[in-house]
Protein backbone atom coordinates (compact mmCIF):
# COMPACT_ATOMS: atom_id res chain seq x y z
CA UNK A 1 0.00 0.00 0.00
CA UNK A 2 0.98 3.40 -1.05
CA UNK A 3 -0.16 6.81 0.79
CA UNK A 4 0.57 9.90 -0.32
CA UNK A 5 0.12 13.65 1.71
CA UNK A 6 -0.64 16.09 -1.01
CA UNK A 7 -0.32 19.75 -0.06
CA UNK A 8 0.40 21.75 3.41
CA UNK A 9 3.50 21.75 5.22
CA UNK A 10 4.14 24.00 8.02
CA UNK A 11 6.63 24.61 11.08
CA UNK A 12 5.14 24.37 14.13
CA UNK A 13 6.61 27.00 16.90
CA UNK A 14 6.10 26.21 20.54
CA UNK A 15 6.67 29.60 22.32
CA UNK A 16 6.38 28.10 25.96
CA UNK A 17 8.84 26.06 24.75
CA UNK A 18 10.95 28.16 22.66
CA UNK A 19 11.23 25.10 19.73
CA UNK A 20 10.38 24.61 16.35
CA UNK A 21 8.67 21.28 15.02
CA UNK A 22 7.89 19.83 11.45
CA UNK A 23 4.59 19.76 10.59
CA UNK A 24 1.64 19.93 8.48
CA UNK A 25 -1.42 18.28 7.85
CA UNK A 26 -0.92 16.58 4.54
CA UNK A 27 3.33 16.12 5.58
CA UNK A 28 1.57 14.58 8.93
CA UNK A 29 -0.72 11.58 7.58
CA UNK A 30 2.03 10.66 5.29
CA UNK A 31 4.60 10.56 8.00
CA UNK A 32 2.03 8.22 9.83
CA UNK A 33 1.32 6.06 8.05
CA UNK A 34 4.94 5.33 7.42
CA UNK A 35 5.20 4.66 11.26
CA UNK A 36 2.07 2.35 10.64
CA UNK A 37 4.26 0.30 8.23
CA UNK A 38 3.08 1.74 4.89
CA UNK A 39 4.96 3.25 1.93
CA UNK A 40 4.44 6.98 1.99
CA UNK A 41 5.58 10.42 0.20
CA UNK A 42 4.62 13.48 0.71
CA UNK A 43 4.41 15.76 -2.67
CA UNK A 44 3.84 19.70 -2.23
CA UNK A 45 5.97 23.13 -2.44
CA UNK A 46 8.88 24.14 0.25
CA UNK A 47 10.46 27.22 0.60
CA UNK A 48 14.06 28.41 -0.07
CA UNK A 49 14.33 29.61 3.30
CA UNK A 50 16.57 27.79 6.11
CA UNK A 51 13.11 26.52 7.94
CA UNK A 52 12.20 24.82 4.18
CA UNK A 53 15.71 22.81 4.36
CA UNK A 54 14.43 21.82 7.74
CA UNK A 55 10.93 21.01 7.21
CA UNK A 56 12.34 18.92 3.91
CA UNK A 57 15.00 17.38 5.85
CA UNK A 58 12.74 16.01 8.85
CA UNK A 59 10.12 14.64 6.29
CA UNK A 60 12.91 12.84 4.51
CA UNK A 61 14.27 11.73 7.43
CA UNK A 62 10.76 9.63 8.61
CA UNK A 63 11.37 7.88 5.65
CA UNK A 64 8.65 9.73 3.77
CA UNK A 65 9.66 10.39 -0.03
CA UNK A 66 9.92 14.16 -0.86
CA UNK A 67 11.44 13.61 -4.04
CA UNK A 68 8.65 15.05 -6.55
CA UNK A 69 8.21 18.49 -4.33
CA UNK A 70 9.23 21.85 -5.70
CA UNK A 71 11.09 24.31 -4.43
CA UNK A 72 9.97 27.91 -4.54
CA UNK A 73 11.16 31.42 -3.68
CA UNK A 74 9.67 32.27 -0.39
CA UNK A 75 8.99 32.00 3.25
CA UNK A 76 8.04 28.63 4.79
CA UNK A 77 4.87 29.12 6.79
CA UNK A 78 5.02 29.09 10.37
CA UNK A 79 2.37 28.52 12.75
CA UNK A 80 2.93 29.72 16.61
CA UNK A 81 1.32 27.68 19.72
CA UNK A 82 1.85 26.66 23.32
CA UNK A 83 0.62 24.02 25.32
CA UNK A 84 -2.14 24.32 28.07
CA UNK A 85 -2.15 21.53 30.20
CA UNK A 86 -1.03 19.01 27.43
CA UNK A 87 -3.31 20.73 25.24
CA UNK A 88 -2.29 22.77 22.07
CA UNK A 89 -3.56 26.32 21.80
CA UNK A 90 -2.73 28.15 18.40
CA UNK A 91 -1.54 31.36 18.56
CA UNK A 92 -1.65 32.18 14.84
CA UNK A 93 -0.31 31.77 11.79
CA UNK A 94 1.91 33.62 8.76
CA UNK A 95 -0.86 32.20 6.62
CA UNK A 96 1.16 29.21 5.01
CA UNK A 97 4.10 31.03 2.55
CA UNK A 98 4.67 30.01 -0.65
CA UNK A 99 3.33 26.66 0.55
CA UNK A 100 -0.13 28.05 0.13
CA UNK A 101 0.54 31.25 -1.91
CA UNK A 102 1.86 29.11 -4.80
CA UNK A 103 0.22 25.68 -4.43
CA UNK A 104 1.60 22.73 -7.01
CA UNK A 105 -0.66 22.17 -9.88
CA UNK A 106 -0.75 18.24 -10.68
CA UNK A 107 0.31 18.58 -14.33
CA UNK A 108 -0.08 15.02 -16.51
CA UNK A 109 3.46 14.35 -15.12
CA UNK A 110 2.72 14.23 -11.40
CA UNK A 111 -1.00 13.07 -12.19
CA UNK A 112 1.13 9.71 -13.44
CA UNK A 113 2.99 9.64 -10.15
CA UNK A 114 0.11 10.25 -7.81
CA UNK A 115 -1.61 7.19 -9.75
CA UNK A 116 0.48 5.25 -8.38
CA UNK A 117 -0.70 5.48 -4.74
CA UNK A 118 -4.03 3.75 -2.92
CA UNK A 119 -4.46 7.10 -0.92
CA UNK A 120 -4.25 11.14 -1.36
CA UNK A 121 -4.53 13.13 0.97
CA UNK A 122 -5.09 16.46 1.56
CA UNK A 123 -6.31 19.23 3.51
CA UNK A 124 -8.26 22.78 4.07
CA UNK A 125 -4.89 24.12 4.28
CA UNK A 126 -3.62 22.90 0.89
CA UNK A 127 -4.77 25.31 -1.69
CA UNK A 128 -5.60 21.88 -3.06
CA UNK A 129 -9.49 22.25 -3.96
CA UNK A 130 -9.07 22.84 -7.48
CA UNK A 131 -6.54 20.23 -7.94
CA UNK A 132 -9.29 17.55 -6.60
CA UNK A 133 -11.37 17.51 -10.22
CA UNK A 134 -8.18 15.82 -11.26
CA UNK A 135 -8.12 13.24 -9.08
CA UNK A 136 -11.42 11.61 -10.19
CA UNK A 137 -11.20 8.40 -12.21
CA UNK A 138 -6.86 8.10 -11.47
CA UNK A 139 -7.23 5.15 -9.05
CA UNK A 140 -6.26 6.19 -5.64
CA UNK A 141 -8.61 6.95 -3.15
CA UNK A 142 -8.87 10.64 -1.92
CA UNK A 143 -9.47 11.46 1.62
CA UNK A 144 -9.31 15.20 2.71
CA UNK A 145 -9.43 16.95 6.48
CA UNK A 146 -11.98 19.71 6.59
CA UNK A 147 -10.78 20.76 10.41
CA UNK A 148 -12.59 22.47 11.92
CA UNK A 149 -13.15 25.93 11.44
CA UNK A 150 -16.70 27.91 10.60
CA UNK A 151 -14.67 29.12 6.84
CA UNK A 152 -14.56 25.35 5.82
CA UNK A 153 -17.99 24.37 6.90
CA UNK A 154 -20.34 26.91 4.01
CA UNK A 155 -22.01 24.55 1.61
CA UNK A 156 -20.19 26.67 -1.07
CA UNK A 157 -17.01 25.19 0.26
CA UNK A 158 -18.15 21.87 1.17
CA UNK A 159 -19.54 21.81 -2.87
CA UNK A 160 -16.31 21.98 -3.75
CA UNK A 161 -14.63 19.08 -1.75
CA UNK A 162 -17.28 16.08 -1.10
CA UNK A 163 -18.16 15.33 -4.75
CA UNK A 164 -14.29 14.56 -4.90
CA UNK A 165 -13.71 12.79 -1.78
CA UNK A 166 -13.69 8.98 -0.84
CA UNK A 167 -13.45 9.97 2.87
CA UNK A 168 -13.70 14.26 4.79
CA UNK A 169 -12.54 14.10 8.51
CA UNK A 170 -13.76 16.76 10.19
CA UNK A 171 -13.19 17.96 14.12
CA UNK A 172 -16.60 17.74 16.03
CA UNK A 173 -15.55 18.42 19.50
CA UNK A 174 -17.82 21.12 20.53
CA UNK A 175 -21.01 18.95 18.75
CA UNK A 176 -23.06 16.46 20.65
CA UNK A 177 -23.32 13.09 18.73
CA UNK A 178 -26.92 13.63 17.52
CA UNK A 179 -25.30 16.87 15.68
CA UNK A 180 -22.50 15.20 14.35
CA UNK A 181 -24.53 12.18 12.95
CA UNK A 182 -25.86 15.39 11.16
CA UNK A 183 -23.28 17.17 10.20
CA UNK A 184 -21.80 13.73 8.47
CA UNK A 185 -24.92 13.25 7.17
CA UNK A 186 -24.64 16.53 4.95
CA UNK A 187 -21.29 15.70 3.67
CA UNK A 188 -22.16 12.59 2.54
CA UNK A 189 -25.07 13.77 0.68
CA UNK A 190 -22.93 16.37 -1.12
CA UNK A 191 -21.30 13.42 -1.88
CA UNK A 192 -18.95 12.10 0.26
CA UNK A 193 -17.64 9.02 0.24
CA UNK A 194 -17.28 8.42 4.02
CA UNK A 195 -17.32 10.91 6.60
CA UNK A 196 -15.47 10.80 9.69
CA UNK A 197 -16.30 12.95 12.54
CA UNK A 198 -13.50 13.18 15.90
CA UNK A 199 -15.04 14.16 19.00
CA UNK A 200 -12.16 14.36 21.22
CA UNK A 201 -12.30 12.35 24.57
CA UNK A 202 -16.03 11.65 23.70
CA UNK A 203 -15.21 9.15 21.04
CA UNK A 204 -15.93 9.30 16.69
CA UNK A 205 -18.58 8.81 14.15
CA UNK A 206 -17.75 7.43 11.09
CA UNK A 207 -20.99 7.06 8.13
CA UNK A 208 -21.31 6.32 4.62
CA UNK A 209 -24.95 7.29 4.83
CA UNK A 210 -26.18 3.83 4.95
CA UNK A 211 -23.93 2.39 7.60
CA UNK A 212 -23.04 4.79 10.77
CA UNK A 213 -20.89 3.13 13.52
CA UNK A 214 -19.64 4.86 16.38
CA UNK A 215 -16.51 3.92 18.87
CA UNK A 216 -15.08 5.67 22.22
CA UNK A 217 -11.52 7.31 22.02
CA UNK A 218 -8.73 5.47 23.93
CA UNK A 219 -7.95 8.03 26.45
CA UNK A 220 -4.53 8.78 28.69
CA UNK A 221 -5.44 7.84 31.95
CA UNK A 222 -2.41 9.16 33.53
CA UNK A 223 -2.69 13.05 32.75
CA UNK A 224 1.34 13.77 33.61
CA UNK A 225 2.45 11.12 30.71
CA UNK A 226 0.64 13.31 28.33
CA UNK A 227 3.13 15.24 26.12
CA UNK A 228 0.85 17.60 23.62
CA UNK A 229 -1.67 16.86 21.97
CA UNK A 230 -0.19 17.92 18.40
CA UNK A 231 -1.18 15.86 15.42
CA UNK A 232 -3.49 13.81 16.96
CA UNK A 233 -6.37 14.59 14.72
CA UNK A 234 -4.28 13.68 12.01
CA UNK A 235 -2.82 10.49 13.92
CA UNK A 236 -6.77 9.31 14.12
CA UNK A 237 -7.13 10.03 9.94
CA UNK A 238 -3.96 7.92 9.40
CA UNK A 239 -4.76 5.01 11.31
CA UNK A 240 -8.05 4.67 10.78
CA UNK A 241 -7.32 5.03 6.66
CA UNK A 242 -4.57 2.30 7.03
CA UNK A 243 -6.67 0.37 8.78
CA UNK A 244 -9.75 0.64 5.61
CA UNK A 245 -7.03 -0.16 3.07
CA UNK A 246 -5.47 -3.01 4.79
CA UNK A 247 -9.39 -4.24 4.67
CA UNK A 248 -9.62 -3.80 1.42
CA UNK A 249 -11.11 -0.40 1.07
CA UNK A 250 -11.22 0.59 -2.89
CA UNK A 251 -12.96 2.69 -4.89
CA UNK A 252 -15.53 -0.15 -6.28
CA UNK A 253 -15.29 -1.92 -2.38
CA UNK A 254 -16.74 -0.02 0.26
CA UNK A 255 -15.74 -0.70 3.55
CA UNK A 256 -19.09 -2.44 6.02
CA UNK A 257 -20.14 -1.94 9.36
CA UNK A 258 -17.35 -4.10 10.95
CA UNK A 259 -14.48 -2.74 9.00
CA UNK A 260 -15.11 0.74 9.68
CA UNK A 261 -15.72 -0.28 13.71
CA UNK A 262 -12.37 -1.69 13.60
CA UNK A 263 -11.13 1.21 11.62
CA UNK A 264 -12.99 3.53 14.46
CA UNK A 265 -10.63 1.69 17.40
CA UNK A 266 -7.32 1.73 15.16
CA UNK A 267 -8.01 5.31 15.07
CA UNK A 268 -8.28 5.62 18.26
CA UNK A 269 -5.31 4.00 19.05
CA UNK A 270 -3.43 5.75 16.88
CA UNK A 271 -4.08 8.96 18.37
CA UNK A 272 -3.86 7.65 21.84
CA UNK A 273 0.07 6.91 21.39
CA UNK A 274 0.27 10.62 19.56
CA UNK A 275 -0.54 12.21 22.92
CA UNK A 276 2.84 10.74 23.86
CA UNK A 277 5.35 12.45 21.20
CA UNK A 278 6.46 15.89 20.90
CA UNK A 279 5.20 18.18 18.40
CA UNK A 280 3.62 16.30 15.36
CA UNK A 281 6.29 13.80 14.64
CA UNK A 282 9.38 15.11 16.95
CA UNK A 283 12.66 16.41 15.54
CA UNK A 284 12.37 19.82 17.40
CA UNK A 285 15.09 21.70 17.25
CA UNK A 286 15.24 25.41 19.06
CA UNK A 287 13.42 28.42 17.27
CA UNK A 288 15.57 30.81 15.12
CA UNK A 289 14.39 34.40 15.84
CA UNK A 290 13.28 36.32 12.89
CA UNK A 291 12.35 33.30 11.05
CA UNK A 292 8.85 33.19 10.32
Amino acid sequence: MRVLGFGDNIVDRFVDRGIDYPGGNSVNVAVYARRLGVEAAYLGVFGDDDLGRFLAGSIAAEGVATGRCVVRAGESGVSTLRVDDGERVFLGWNGGGVTVREPLALDDGLLGYVSSFDLVHSSVYSGSEGELPKLAGLGPLVSFDLSSEETYRTPAYLDRVCPHADLVLLSCAHLDEEATREVLADLVRRGAGLALGTRGVHGAVATDGRVTVTAPARLVEDPARLVDTMGCGDAFLAGFAVSLLRGGWSAGRPPGAEQLGRALRDGAQSAYEQCFVEGAFRHGRPATPGHG
